[in-house]
Formats: C-alpha cells, sequence, structure tokens
C-alpha cells in the first residue's frame, strides 16, 4: 500500500449479504452512493449518475467490475471527468463482525490518475468516501 491510498472501514448493523446487495443493485447504490445504470456484474462496465440542476442525468463514475466474490469481495475501476480516462482501483472488502459486517474499502491510483492535482482529489476524495460511508451506514438499516 501507497501512502496515497484511501483506505476506511466502517462497521454496519446487518449482515454481509445485505451490505453486497448496496454495493451492487442499482437501486440501493442511489440511495447512498450514486443511482446506477444496471446493476453491477462481473467483468462488466458500470455508470453511476448523479443530476444536474435541471434534472437531467449526467455520469459521475464509470469503469468495469474486476472481480465479484459474493459476499465478501468486490473490486472495480473508479474513473471520474478530471483523470482523463485514468483508472483507479477500488476494492471493498466484507467480513462478518459481531453479528454485522465489517467493511473495508481501498481506493487506489488516485496519485498516478491525478497527476499535479493529487492532493486535491486525495483530500476531495477521502472526504466524500467518508460521506458515502456515512449515508451507507444510514441507509442499510
Amino acid at each position: 500500500m501507497t501512502t496515497t491510498t484511501i483506505s476506511k472501514t466502517i462497521f454496519v448493523n446487518a449482515a454481509r449479504e445485505t451490505v453486497w446487495s448496496f454495493l451492487t443493485d442499482k437501486d440501493k447504490l442511489g440511495e447512498w452512493y450514486h443511482p446506477a445504470e444496471a446493476d453491477l456484474a462481473e467483468n462488466a462496465d458500470y455508470v453511476l449518475f448523479a443530476r444536474n440542476d435541471d434534472g437531467t442525468k449526467k455520469r459521475q463514475v464509470w469503469g468495469r467490475v474486476v472481480e465479484m466474490d459474493q459476499p465478501s469481495r468486490l473490486v472495480t475501476t473508479f474513473i471520474i471527468e478530471p483523470f482523463n480516462g485514468a483508472e483507479t482501483i477500488v476494492t471493498w472488502a466484507l467480513e462478518n463482525a459481531a453479528g454485522g459486517t465489517r467493511l473495508s474499502l481501498t481506493h487506489e491510483g488516485i496519485a498516478e490518475a491525478a497527476d499535479k492535482s493529487a492532493i486535491q482529489f486525495l483530500t476531495a476524495l477521502d472526504a466524500g468516501w467518508d460521506n458515502h460511508l456515512g449515508r451507507l451506514r444510514e441507509s442499510v438499516k
């Protein structure tokens, strides 16, 4: 792990299978993160959307599902517009913990994708993941 890898861990009061559905189901993704075009599927491209002020959809995050080991591990590429097509990697690990789930996220490759703007993207994505993970914890209830 490099010094520019974002790592987060939260505990969720739900079974791994339930948490998994919030990571992969297009509608549940929209509850805490961004709505998806379709359910995530291994070796398939994905697109997550945001809404413009006029209500139209815009592509927010996209990439490819690299690995799905339900309900233990999900690996995707993660691309955003400012990365100019460069891919980063997001890995989700789900473990049983005290009757719930320990969910860990690792986001790698940001410094390489962002180049000279790396610290700006690291701080923005670090704060963004905190926000999204907090909403995930609330949505799973």
